[in-house]
């Protein structure tokens, strides 16, 4: 028979398999030789108390054999003769799978991707890494598979309301990530194996009949009749389709001057900006597990941490074990910074962006930030509070930084610690530097987090400047039924970039969601896929 049991063990048992064993057979009162195997279904970390618990849940197998733990099937049709094409715009996770969707339900899409494939975007990272050269279409946010693909790969996400996050994560697992992302409490695939994912599924969209094409930067929509009609792109070339995806992340800021150029609706969108910070993880396991050294069995440890200060929120974002801080700058001039891990999350460092909440009116008051107020008013704040921390940082993607305590307590840093910033680091107060509302919602906020993880507040960690790049700061609005833009029926705003998601599988369910929506609007049957099917089925047959 098969039982579904949950386990509460020691790091050490949870990592052996015939241990494992003796405790189901101890759970279900058989012996255990009767275990013929098992099945993880969830697993998580319970770190509350001075002992570490493992919390598995598993489908065991008892009295008879083990089945194979199969992935539902996925029906890519061939879509050359399809009736119908979309244009999408951009190849992050939103228009990615927004476009396997698609094949799904037999309609082209036409992918356009400013920056390269994952291979060469690689050589441009290096550069901007190690020499501090921007390329402002190959970078972190641009290239094939969006700002995710060298930014991690965290699939973690509250979205549940949004979409199948099954779904997402099967498909992740069918295009080569572990299986172990489907049970984990916070899947992470890690930067060094997406390229693989990334390249798997731009295969399978070209088998399919898809068009993908890169450096295609769309410069001009084309609008005939309160319809999109087609895109140019910066090398003469145009595209015409039935429908078209927006989805260029949440650092396209010529799309967004576009759109507000040609006085289609956009909207500014509040975000958060603040640092990132980087402790030696060593510290980071020792607050988080209670011991002196991690051992073999837990993975670096993680944290969240939210403060109110005055009212506003102050919270870690994107939080790095073992993880390495990257230039994140998409133009010259401008100083960017975010955290990645590779999948074994072994380095040395624990980093995280640690920012707070900015409202439209926190801009506008602030008389010394001189920005109009407009639909670009946020994004124009981001982009200025970005250029100063380059110009404070001295050039070549240096990075203005303090040590945390002297943060907080208005202190030039003499020295700065060891830091994993390749560009490298310069010592400022940053006080002068951040806008007084997050310098000082920040400065408190570190304070606090220090009572909440006794050793997180001190000088032997790095406050470094700025991690701005959050959310977009604009909305692109549309219809709540159809998703289409409101004054473009066949343009449909999606993922990030237009601020309907935040994070990979949030805007892969969200592209998703808007090619059903597109394919209804075009009058294509949404006919049940096998995925559909199957989990239905193995659903019934469950209870």
């Amino acid at each position: 028979m098969q039982q579904k049991i949950s386990l509460k063990l020691p790091p050490a048992e949870a990592a052996d398999d015939e241990a494992i064993r003796r405790s189901i057979a101890a759970h279900s009162g058989h012996s255990l030789s009767a275990v013929s195997g098992y099945h993880i279904l969830k697993q998580s970390i319970d770190a509350r108390g001075k002992t570490i618990w493992i919390n598995l849940t598993l489908d065991c197998f008892i009295g008879e054999p083990v089945t194979e733990r199969s992935l539902p099937a996925f029906l890519f049709r061939d879509v050359r003769k399809a009736g119908k094409k979309a244009v999408i715009i951009g190849a992050g996770p939103a228009g990615l799978f927004a476009a396997l969707q698609l094949t799904e339900l037999g309609i082209q899409p036409i992918i356009l991707e400013r920056g390269k494939d994952v291979r060469a975007r690689r050589r441009d990272l290096a550069l901007l890494n190690k020499e501090g050269l921007v390329n402002p279409e190959s970078n972190y946010c641009f290239g094939e598979g969006g700002a995710g693909t060298y930014s991690d790969g965290k699939l973690y996400t509250r979205s549940n309301k949004r979409g199948d996050i099954d779904r997402i994560l099967n498909l992740f697992v069918h295009f080569g990530a572990d299986e172990k992302i489907r049970y984990q409490a916070h899947p992470h695939i890690g930067t060094n194996k997406l390229p693989h994912i990334i390249t798997a599924m731009r295969e399978q969209l070209l088998h399919s009949g898809a068009l993908f094409l890169f450096e295609k930067k769309v410069t001009d929509f084309i609008i005939r009749d309160d319809r999109i009609a087609g895109v140019e792109t910066a090398d003469g070339d145009s595209f015409a389709a039935d429908a078209f995806i927006l989805a260029t992340g949440h650092s396209a800021r010529d799309i967004f001057e576009l759109l507000y150029k040609k006085e289609i609706r956009i909207e500014a969108k509040p975000f958060a900006l603040g640092v990132r910070i980087e402790h030696p993880q060593s510290l980071i396991d020792s607050i988080q597990y209670h011991c002196v050294t991690r051992g073999n069995f837990l993975p670096p440890a993680a944290y969240s941490l939210v403060q109110q200060v005055n009212k506003r929120g102050v919270f870690s974002f994107c939080m790095c074990p073992g993880g390495i801080i990257a230039p994140a700058a998409t133009a010259p001039g401008e100083l960017v910074v975010n955290g990645w891990s590779p999948s074994k999350r072994n380095n040395p460092y624990a980093n995280s962006g640690m920012v707070v909440q900015v409202e439209l009116a926190d801009i506008l008051k602030n008389e010394k930030l001189k920005i109009r107020n407009d639909a670009l008013a946020m994004m124009q704040f981001q982009r200025k509070i970005e250029q100063e921390c380059f110009e404070a940082g001295g050039g070549h993607l240096k990075a203005p930084a303090q040590r945390m305590a002297d943060f907080s307590n208005g202190k030039t840093s003499s020295s700065l610690p060891a830091c994993s910033y390749q560009p490298g680091l310069t010592s400022v107060n940053l006080e002068e530097l951040l806008p007084g509302f997050i310098y000082r919602s920040l400065a408190r906020g570190f304070v606090e987090f220090g009572k909440k993880m006794k050793g997180y507040f001190t000088n032997d960690a790095v406050v470094v400047a700025t991690e701005s790049r959050t959310s977009s700061p604009v909305r692109i609005p549309r219809d709540n039924e159809s998703l289409a833009h409101p004054q473009l029926n066949n343009l449909y705003p999606c993922g990030e970039g237009a601020g309907y998601a935040g994070g990979i599988v949030s805007a892969a369910m969200d592209g998703e969601r808007v090619a059903r929506q597109l394919a209804v609007a075009l009058g294509v049957p949404l006919v049940k896929s096998v995925y559909v099917i199957l989990f239905t089925v193995l659903h019934l047959t469950s209870q």
